[in-house]
């Protein structure tokens, strides 16, 4: 008869994982791809103001194509997060709001439309309590606006870039204007909506 062997003590499970540190998750392909895009917006928009044209339209390219990259490679990576998202939104309002900013002072673009631009993410920012780890919420509206801005802001710098001569400044501005109106609105639709969703007293 064989004896039986005392059944070996089995290690306790950890039922929660510790995460990885804040820094650990930061530091990812996708949020490196993003902090080029934001180291080159004031570089990009001081371009604009200067008037150079090729280095302008060679750092936007640049943006553009990095934030086309740093999504779908966090989203390949498993390194999506929160706080990554944040990164984009950040880098993307300040990209645009600088290079915005430089075409208001060449009277290229209303000079409210960064100030609008910057308001919208502030209030896009604190409605959707991202500074507490929160994922960021978008409107429908929101998502196209932000696609319209880096629309915009490329329209100069690749005429420019480019050499083409068309769209005409006031074009441009009028496309400037319409952006102001569909930003404050959009501004207000979120306002409304957070108002309807705050607990009423009884």
């Amino acid at each position: 008869m064989i004896a039986a062997t005392p059944e070996q003590p089995r290690e306790p499970r950890e039922e929660n994982p510790p995460r990885a540190p804040r820094s650990a998750r930061l530091a990812t392909a996708a949020n490196a791809l993003t902090l080029v895009r934001l180291a080159a917006a004031p570089v990009a928009a001081l371009a604009i103001f200067g008037e150079n044209h090729e280095a302008a339209l060679l750092l936007f390219t640049v943006a553009v194509a990095t934030d086309l990259a740093d999504g779908p490679l966090a989203r390949r990576s498993g390194g999506s997060s929160p706080i990554g998202g944040f990164l984009d939104h950040a880098t993307d309002a300040t990209f645009v709001s600088l290079g915005l900013f430089a075409c208001a002072l060449r009277d290229l673009v209303p000079f409210v439309l960064p100030l609008f631009v910057m308001a919208a993410f502030v209030q896009y920012t604190l409605d959707s309590r991202a500074l507490s780890g929160r994922p960021l919420r978008a409107s429908a509206l929101g998502r196209w606006n932000g696609v319209a801005y880096f629309v915009l802001l490329g329209v100069p710098v690749v005429r420019d870039g480019l050499s083409v001569g068309w769209p005409a400044d006031g074009i441009v501005l009028g496309l400037g204007w319409a952006l102001v109106v569909s930003t404050g609105f959009s501004m207000i639709l979120r306002g409304r909506a957070w108002l309807d969703t705050r607990p009423r007293r009884p």
